[in-house]
């Protein structure tokens, strides 16, 4: 039976790879666009004609209303700024119950249930709380942090700066998580009230990233390790918001004290097909990272 989706955070790197997937020749669904500029969104899915348009603002619940009429399924996401789930969420999470949408697929992280400190285990916690069905999907960490956070570092110092350490960190393509969203959404009612980690196939930590971009681009990139109160400071200085600060603080510095990352087939076990590897992905992307010598 066809359903309506709503697709929050829907022109970011997750959002627009869900909507990809969604919009397939065979679709029988309403994909809705919960976007705050409807005209830019119009044109950065200018090639989806069927692809509808709502305006949304997570920071703005005078938004919720309206975007929410009618809808069956919610892709929900953390905007990276945003860490005051109880300002922001609650409030949205509420509404949804009321306007009585049925399914939440709520993109969430890797080891959210082992970490209260990180906003995405309290969103979890809500949308329990309000007895909603729900897929929780727990991607580990995304390829494209290496070409969007982590990018003016590298493009303008030559340089990873994070206090990870030598933790291992698990590695996905935003594409494949998109896919993945994509098949659980249309088949919500089997995978319903689990949570889901999908995972690539390799873990591997900041200086063997930096040496996997190295053999695939000229130049050099380094990785440096720096301690949580020097990068607090130093994003600080660059004008990051705190809250995100600490958010990427909690993500890249409380694996360190972590066992390595599991693996899950979850991503094969939906596509029939292997996740891409970290080399692929610098392959593919490799002109992004174009840096001048430091």
């Amino acid at each position: 039976m066809p359903k309506k989706f709503l697709i929050t955070g829907a022109t970011g790197n997750v959002g627009v790879e869900v909507i990809r997937y969604l919009m397939n020749p065979d679709h029988d669904h309403t994909i809705i666009a919960g976007v705050r500029n409807i005209e830019k969104a119009k044109e950065k899915f200018r090639n989806f004609s069927d692809l509808e348009y709502v305006s949304f603002d997570f920071e703005d619940p005078a938004t919720f209303n309206d975007a929410l009429q009618n809808v069956d399924s919610v892709f929900l996401l953390r905007p990276p700024h945003i860490s005051d789930v109880e300002t922001y969420f609650r409030p949205l999470i509420e509404k949804i119950k009321e306007k009585s949408v049925r399914e939440i697929l709520f993109l969430s992280v890797q080891g959210a249930e082992k970490s209260g400190v990180i906003p995405h285990n309290k969103i979890e916690s809500l949308i329990s709380e309000y007895n909603i069905d729900h897929i929780f999907l727990r991607p580990s960490y995304f390829m494209q942090n290496l070409t969007t956070t982590l990018l003016p570092d590298i493009r303008e110092k030559g340089c990873i700066i994070l206090p990870a350490g030598r933790a291992a960190f698990n590695w996905i393509d935003v594409k494949n998580i998109g896919e993945a969203a994509a098949i659980m959404l249309t088949r919500f009612s089997e995978l319903k009230n689990q949570a889901y980690e999908l995972t690539g196939y390799e873990n591997a930590n900041f200086y063997e990233v930096a040496e996997l971009i190295n053999r695939a681009i000229p130049g050099t990139v380094e990785y440096k390790n720096v301690n949580p109160v020097r990068f607090f400071w130093l994003k600080w200085r660059e004008g990051m918001p705190p809250g995100k600060i600490v958010v990427m603080i909690a993500l890249h510095f409380l694996p360190r004290f972590q066992q390595e990352p599991e693996m899950s087939d979850i991503y094969e076990t939906l596509t029939g097909k292997k996740p891409a590897s970290l080399a692929e992905f610098i392959e593919r992307e490799k002109d992004e990272f174009e840096f001048s010598d430091v």
